[in-house]
Parts: structure tokens; C-alpha cells; sequence
């Protein structure tokens, strides 16, 4: 798995040395520095958007029983999440990892703290296959059919039938299977602490069909991505090159999915970019300002993601108290 990631974290950052050497390096430099004000911007609107992700995360983990952990928790757990993922070689998938453990010493326990996390992400993931297929079907409206809009249709139809088969797959048994598999290699290897899973499956369904938790928790992570269309508008703004709310909702939609697309690639370093020039030159927007857009979103997130690794570095410690707890694990951990 590492090599893995160490060839297409090589592939990503030869994508990206060759997108700034083919359209100029000084010049998108330039456009990056132009933007300025949209940077602290970008920063600070992001909070907006955690806080939304957080509170759908805090929803969906809720059960008819206590405890109900405040949104504080959730939204540092949010962050140590994004900045695990954006900013470390764990093919975006990492942050869950860490954030399901800490979140267990809360009080949760681990299975609850598991199925939780695996809710959110699945629920995250059906929020953004319904973004960005909202998006291209306006982009539809905004732009002339071309050969690129049509595989940028394809691909939303991937996406979509990926997204569905997660969620469909939690139903059908697939959660139970992996609990099952982490049975076993826990048997084999000697780890301590293997009941704290047991039972996961049926609490990932309890947490789906609890109320209408999982309905309030995909409104708001839709409107969380929907907000960074807000963001790229802030971006381009201040970079000197308006859009409509419309034209960047496309935009954003696009990206993300792009860097999805990429989760191998550390960082989806070179694909994000790619994403970001394929879209944005429908709306005659160039190369470099896409790539500096892309950029500027980097650079927000490495603003958000460095304190929020030393957050989880601070919560191994502060929360440590937790280990003691009646669903305590033995298994190994990330990062210590």
C-alpha cells in the first residue's frame, strides 16, 4: 500500500510540475499572489462549512440514548479529519481512522464511534454524488453540448452508481463482513480488544434509521459543498476574474469530484488541478487561473490542516482519559 501511494503521489507531483511548466509557472505564481485577500477569505468561510459537516456528523451519530458530545467535539474531530486526509499520505481515508478512535474515547465507544464515522462518510460521499450531478446538469443549461460535457456526464454517472453501491452495500452485509475479516486478523495477530467492534453492522443500520437523522445529515453536507461555490466565486473575485454563483457551483462540483476521483494520490496532487482546468476552460476561464484557483484552495487548506494536526497531536493526550473505558481497544493506532 505504500508503494502504492508513494508511485502516485510521484505521478501526481510530475502532473502538476508539467501543468505549471506548459502554462507558465510565474505566471499562475502571479495569479496566486493577485488573489491575496481571497486567500484569508477562502480561510475564514471555510469555518462555515466544517461547522455544517460537523453538526451532520454530530446528527447522524445520535442514538435515542445519551451521550449527546457538543458540537465542539465534532468540529475538532471535523478538522483532525480534513487534515489528516489533505495533508498526509493516507489516501484521504486516514482522518477516519484517527477521528473514529478519539471519538470513542468520548464516551461513545468504539463501535458507536465506528458506525458513526461510517455513516458520515458514506452520507458525505451520496451529498457529493448529488452535487456534482446537480452541477453538470447545470452546467448543461449554462454551456453547449460538447465531448467534453459528455464524459464529464459519464463520469457523474460513475460516480453516482459508486455512490449508491456503498450505501447499498452497508444494507446488504458489507459492514458485517468486515467485521468479521478485523475478527479474524485480530485472532491471528494477537490484538487485544476485538470485541469493541462486535455488533457494528446493526449499528450502522441503527444509525441510518434512527428518526430522520440520516435525511438532516445529508441536507447538510449538501449544503456544506454547496457552499464552496461560494468560495470559488471569493477565489476568482479577488483574482480579477468574476463568475456567477451558478458558474461557480459547476466549478466546484467538478473539482471535488475530480480529487475524489484521485483519493490514491496524496493530496490528489496534479488531479484536482486537472479537474479544475477541464471545467473551468468551459467557461472560457484559462489554464493558469484555474490552476491558480486550485492553488488557493491548497493553500487553505494547509492554513486549516498544520493546526489541525498538532489538534490531534493535543487530543491523543487530552482525551487519553477515555482509554479506560468499557468498550477500551487494544488495536493499533495511526500516528503514535
Amino acid at each position: 500500500m505504500k508503494r502504492i501511494t508513494l508511485v502516485a503521489g510521484i505521478l501526481g507531483l510530475g502532473l502538476t510540475v508539467w501543468m505549471l511548466s506548459r502554462f507558465g509557472a510565474q505566471a499562475i505564481f502571479a495569479l496566486v499572489m493577485t488573489g491575496g485577500w481571497g486567500i484569508l477569505a477562502a480561510i475564514v468561510f471555510h469555518a462555515v462549512q466544517v461547522s455544517l459537516s460537523a453538526q451532520a456528523w454530530r446528527i447522524i451519530a445520535r442514538r435515542d440514548l445519551p451521550p449527546h458530545l457538543p458540537l465542539r467535539d465534532f468540529f475538532m474531530l471535523r478538522c483532525v479529519r480534513e487534515g489528516v486526509n489533505n495533508l498526509l499520505p493516507v489516501a484521504q481515508v486516514g482522518g477516519e481512522v484517527v477521528a473514529s478512535r478519539l471519538l470513542s474515547r468520548r464516551g461513545l465507544g468504539l463501535r458507536r464511534a465506528a458506525a458513526a464515522t461510517i455513516c458520515d462518510l458514506t452520507i458525505e460521499l451520496l451529498s457529493q454524488v448529488l452535487f456534482t450531478v446537480a452541477g453538470l446538469l447545470l452546467l448543461l443549461v449554462l454551456v453547449q453540448r460538447s465531448a467534453v460535457t459528455d464524459r464529464l456526464l459519464e463520469s457523474a454517472l460513475v460516480l453516482a452508481v459508486i455512490g449508491v453501491a456503498v450505501f447499498a452495500s452497508q444494507w446488504l452485509g458489507a459492514v458485517a463482513l468486515v467485521e468479521k475479516l478485523l475478527e479474524r486478523i485480530a485472532a491471528h495477530l494477537g490484538w487485544g480488544g476485538v470485541e469493541g467492534i462486535r455488533g457494528i453492522h446493526q449499528e450502522v443500520l441503527g444509525l441510518y434509521k434512527t428518526r430522520n437523522n440520516a435525511v438532516s445529515s445529508l441536507l447538510l453536507q449538501f449544503a456544506a459543498w454547496a457552499l464552496g461555490a461560494v468560495e470559488v466565486c471569493l477565489i476568482l473575485h479577488f483574482m480579477g476574474h468574476d463568475c456567477s454563483l451558478a458558474t461557480g457551483f459547476v466549478i466546484e462540483g467538478v473539482g471535488e469530484a475530480a480529487k475524489s476521483a484521485g483519493f490514491a494520490v496524496p493530496g490528489a496532487l496534479g488531479v484536482s488541478e486537472g479537474g479544475y482546468m477541464v471545467v473551468g476552460g468551459l467557461f472560457g476561464i484559462a489554464p493558469p487561473v484555474a490552476i491558480a484557483l486550485s492553488l488557493i484552495k491548497r493553500l487553505r487548506e494547509i492554513a486549516w490542516g498544520v493546526p489541525a494536526l498538532v489538534l490531534w497531536q493535543w487530543l491523543e493526550h487530552a482525551w487519553s482519559d477515555h482509554r479506560n473505558g468499557p468498550e477500551k481497544s487494544h488495536f493499533p493506532h495511526s500516528g503514535r
